[in-house]
C-alpha cells in the first residue's frame, strides 16, 4: 500500500490539514472573542460552509476531469496568497466582512480540495487496500485536526491571532511544493461543448446513477443530511460557545481549554481512523446503523453536565469524555460508507458520484448552524434541553437507517 505517489498523498495533507485546521479553528475562535455574539458566530459560521457545499460538485467534476495533482497543488497556493491578503487586511477593513469572505473562499476551496483527494486513492492503490487507505487519510486528516487546535489555542491565547496567520502560510506552501511531486495516474477526457454544458452533463450523470442504478447512495447521503443538521452542527456551534462562554473560565483559560477540546474531538476521530483500519475485516455492514445511535447516547452526559451542579471543570471533563467517544464513532461510521462508495462506484464516476454525495451531505449543515447560533443565544440558561432533545432525534434517524444498511450488506455480496 504505501507506494511512494500514496506517500507524498498523505506527506502533503499531513501540512496542508494542519494549516487549514488552526485556521478553521482561530478564525471562529476569534470572531466569537471580538464580538461575544453566539448568533453572529452562528450565522457566519453557516455562510461560510454554503460554497464547500456548492464547490464540491465543482471538484468531483474536476476531479475526474483534470491531473487531481494539479488541483490540490493549485488550491494550496491559492490558500495561501488569501491568507496572506487577510495578514495585509486585518485590521484595515471591518471584521466581521473580512472574516466572513476569508472563511467563505476557505471553506470553498476545502470543498474542491478533498474530492480529488478521495478520488485519487482508488487511483493508487489495489481495492485490497481501499479501506486502509481512506483510514489513514483520515488519521491524518484527525492528527492535523488533534495538533492543529491545541498549537493554535496556545498561540491565539498568549500572542492572538497573527503568528496562527503565518504559520498556515508556510503550511500551505511547503504542501504546494509537495503535491507537484506527486505522480497520480491520468487519463485526459474529451470534452465537447462549453465549461457549463460539461458540468451539467457531468452532474446529470452522477445523479442519474444514484437515483435509478445506486439509490441506496441517495438515501445515505440524506440520512448524513439529516446527521450533520442536527448532531454535527450542535458540536460545531456549541462547544465553542459553552466552554468559552457558558461555562465559568476566565478568557484566556477558556481559548486555551477550546484548543484543548478541539485537540481531545480530534483524538477521538484518530481512534477512530486507528480502529477503522485495524477493524477493516471485522466490521459488519448490517450493524452500521447502532454506531450513529451510540453517538447519540454520548449527549446525554454532555446534557447532564449542564444541568447538574458541578465544577466548570469537572463539566468540561465530562464533555471532554463524551466527544471523545462521539468523534471515535462518528469516525468509524464515515471511513466505512467512504470505502463503500469507492468500492460500488465505477472508476470515470467516482470523483463526480463522491463529490455529490459529499454535497447532499453537507447541505443541511449550514442550516443547523443557523439555528443552534440562535438557540444558544437564546436558551443560554437551559442549554441542557438542546442535547436532550438532540439524542432523541439522532437515536432516531440511526433506527431508521437499520433497513438501508441491510440492503448495503446486500448489495456488497
Amino acid at each position: 500500500m504505501w507506494n511512494r505517489n500514496f506517500l507524498m498523498v498523505v506527506i502533503g495533507q499531513i501540512i496542508s490539514l494542519f494549516g487549514n485546521a488552526i485556521l478553521r479553528f482561530a478564525l471562529p475562535l476569534y470572531l466569537l472573542s471580538e464580538t461575544g455574539s453566539a448568533a453572529l458566530f452562528g450565522v457566519v459560521s453557516a455562510c461560510a460552509f454554503i460554497p464547500m457545499i456548492v464547490l464540491s460538485p465543482v471538484g468531483g467534476i474536476l476531479a475526474d476531469r483534470v491531473n487531481k495533482r494539479n488541483i490540490m497543488v493549485i488550491l494550496d497556493f491559492s490558500t495561501a496568497l488569501l491568507i496572506l491578503g487577510v495578514i495585509l487586511f486585518l485590521g484595515k477593513m471591518n471584521l466581521v466582512v473580512l472574516l466572513l469572505g476569508t472563511m467563505f473562499l476557505l471553506y470553498g476551496i476545502q470543498g474542491a480540495y478533498q474530492p480529488a483527494v478521495q478520488a485519487s486513492i482508488p487511483a493508487l492503490l489495489e481495492e485490497v487496500h481501499i479501506m486502509q487507505g481512506n483510514a489513514v487519510i483520515n488519521l491524518v486528516s484527525s492528527f492535523s485536526g488533534l495538533v492543529g487546535p491545541v498549537v493554535g489555542g496556545a498561540l491565539f491565547a498568549f500572542y492572538g491571532i497573527m503568528p496562527i496567520l503565518y504559520v498556515s502560510v508556510v503550511c500551505f506552501l511547503l504542501s504546494a511544493i509537495m503535491e507537484i511531486c506527486i505522480d497520480i495516474p491520468y487519463e485526459k477526457k474529451q470534452t465537447q461543448g462549453n465549461i457549463f454544458a460539461i458540468g451539467f452533463g457531468d452532474l446529470k450523470e452522477s445523479f442519474h446513477y444514484m437515483q435509478k442504478e445506486q439509490p441506496l447512495i441517495i438515501k445515505f447521503s440524506l440520512a448524513i443530511a439529516g446527521i450533520n443538521m442536527i448532531l454535527s452542527a450542535l458540536v460545531i456551534i456549541g462547544l465553542p460557545v459553552i466552554v468559552t462562554q457558558i461555562l465559568t473560565f476566565d478568557s484566556d483559560t477558556a481559548n486555551r481549554l477550546y484548543g484543548y477540546a478541539e485537540g481531545i474531538m480530534a483524538m477521538g476521530s484518530l481512534c477512530g481512523g486507528l480502529g477503522a483500519g485495524i477493524l477493516s475485516g471485522k466490521m459488519k455492514t448490517r450493524n452500521g446503523y447502532l454506531l450513529v445511535f451510540y453517538d447519540a447516547l454520548t449527549l446525554i452526559p454532555i446534557g447532564l453536565a449542564l444541568l447538574l451542579p458541578m465544577s466548570a471543570m469537572t463539566s468540561y471533563s465530562i464533555i471532554m469524555v463524551s466527544c471523545f467517544i462521539m468523534m471515535f464513532l462518528a469516525t468509524l461510521f464515515s471511513i466505512q460508507l467512504m470505502a463503500y462508495l469507492q468500492i460500488i462506484v465505477p472508476a470515470n464516476l467516482i470523483g463526480k458520484v463522491i463529490s455529490c454525495a459529499m454535497c447532499i451531505g453537507m447541505c443541511a449543515s449550514p442550516i443547523g448552524q443557523a439555528i443552534y447560533g440562535a438557540l444558544f443565544e437564546g436558551l443560554r440558561e437551559n442549554i441542557y434541553l438542546i442535547f436532550f432533545a438532540v439524542t432523541i432525534l439522532t437515536a432516531t434517524l440511526a433506527l431508521a437507517l437499520k433497513k438501508s444498511f441491510a440492503e448495503l450488506e446486500l448489495l456488497k455480496a
